[in-house]
């Protein structure tokens, strides 16, 4: 099951598509008026007869669904817990061009998960505009990640007890303004500006995936292929991550974690080749979807 936050009115609420992806089921209509103020709530107080209850409303239609072209899907989650989580240099093709494009000696030191967060204000959604700092750093970026959404909170999560913890999978777009990384020797300033958080357009729930899974996750600007991997490919796969994350540090019911990016970004091209306005980034993960963004 795919859930989704879409607007419809000016009023935004959670909800899940139906088996066709053609219409949406308000958690209003499943779980009474106000239950679940966003998806957040929900993932918050999820049980498993609350998922129980949505299959079976997806089975049997026994309430009305809203057509998708009636409302505006948005980011699933549109204002996070807390900062992301997010995963650097996690493929080893990406640490190998990073390694040329920033000239770090630090990247070459690299032998455990390395963090940072990401502050977002709101996260952008699907086919929604991005509104490019171009005049502050022209140097614009595209990352395509897999994100986990976390489910259950836990602290010190055993490697065997991770998926007990996740709720599910969306795309995440790590939009980065290069220069400002260089200029501030850290990658906070640089990944934080207004607007550069994408995500969506769906949260896939974990009972859709395998676990481990292997996922393919592409990028594309104006239709040309960027970045074209899988998840299978990462140095520290999402039990390592969230486990070896944990220790010390409690993850709470909403927490998204980008668990890293690719080879095939801009900056690492020869020469680099950074998004302008006009442009059309596009991210994927079949299982999970298409997140498609303009530049304005």
């Amino acid at each position: 099951m795919k859930f989704v936050t879409f607007k419809l009115r000016d009023k935004e609420y959670p909800g899940v598509l139906d088996k066709e992806e053609k219409s949406v089921y308000s958690l209003d209509k499943i779980f009474g008026v106000g239950r679940f103020k966003t998806l957040v709530d929900f993932i918050g107080d999820s049980k498993e007869e609350h998922i129980s209850k949505i299959e079976a409303t997806l089975e049997e239609k026994s309430i009305k669904a809203i057509p998708l072209d009636e409302v505006s899907i948005l980011s699933p989650i549109t204002k996070p817990v807390h900062d992301i989580i997010c995963v650097g240099v996690n493929y080893a093709d990406h640490l190998k061009e990073s390694q040329a494009a920033i000239k770090d000696g630090n990247l070459e030191k690299v032998t455990k998960p390395v963090y940072f967060s990401k502050r977002t204000t709101r996260i952008v959604g699907p086919d929604e505009n991005i509104e490019a700092e171009i005049e502050l750093d022209e140097e614009f970026d595209y990352e395509v990640e897999l994100a986990v959404i976390i489910g259950k909170a836990g602290k010190d999560i055993a490697l065997d007890k991770v998926e007990d913890h996740i709720f599910g999978y969306s795309i995440f777009n790590d939009l980065s303004s290069r220069r400002l990384q260089r200029d501030h020797i850290q990658w906070y300033k640089g990944k934080s500006l207004d607007g550069y958080s994408v995500m969506g357009p769906v949260v896939l729930h974990k009972s859709q995936l395998p676990f481990p899974m292997e996922v393919d996750v592409i990028s594309k600007v104006n239709d040309e292929i960027r970045q074209n991997s899988n998840t299978r490919m990462l140095i520290n796969d999402i039990a390592t991550l969230i486990s070896d994350f944990s220790k010390g540090i409690t993850l709470e019911p909403g927490d998204i974690i980008a668990t890293g990016t690719p080879a095939g970004v801009g900056m690492a091209l020869n020469p680099p080749r950074y998004m302008v306005k006009g442009d059309v980034v596009q991210c994927e993960i079949p299982e999970i979807g298409v997140l498609r963004n303009k530049i304005i």
